[in-house]
């Protein structure tokens, strides 16, 4: 499983003119799920997304989470994460989940951070053509993979 995760100021996705999700000051998250993500992968991400310190305390310093700072969430299912460019012009997306266990996994991924979070979370639409608009905080990107591939 692979996050790219931005923290923003706002962040909200359209499906067919209409807003599906939107959040205040917190993380937008691009998720991609591959076809053997496990339950393992999906607590990894989770754990990590929620815990890392990636908003600043009173001096500045990015040291808060976003449970600490009552941030919220805005998490979006994204498969060209998993897009391979090494060969050729075309990405490959292979290492994908097929679409309708992905869709599972990804529906699976979000009860459980509804769970676990404890903060106001927002979701795109699966498999939908979205418009996503993110006003960044910073910037601040960062990549997360439960395989540590990077």
């Amino acid at each position: 499983m692979r996050a790219v995760l931005q923290r923003v100021k706002s962040s909200s996705v359209v499906v067919d003119g209409k807003i599906v999700g939107e959040i205040g000051p917190g993380l937008n998250m691009l998720l991609g799920i591959a076809a053997d993500d496990t339950e393992a992968d999906m607590d990894y991400i989770i754990n990590k997304t929620i815990n890392l310190r990636v908003f600043e305390d009173e001096e500045d310093r990015m040291n808060q989470s976003l449970l600490d700072v009552g941030g919220e969430l805005l998490i979006v299912s994204q498969f060209t994460l998993y897009g391979d460019c090494r060969k050729g012009r075309r990405p490959s997306f292979t290492a994908s989940g097929p679409v309708d266990a992905a869709k599972a996994k990804y529906a699976r991924f979000c009860e459980k951070i509804k769970e676990s979070a404890g903060v106001k979370i927002a979701f795109g639409e699966f498999g939908a053509d979205m418009q996503v608009n993110i006003v960044g905080d910073g910037p601040v990107t960062l990549l997360l993979d439960s395989k540590k591939l990077f």
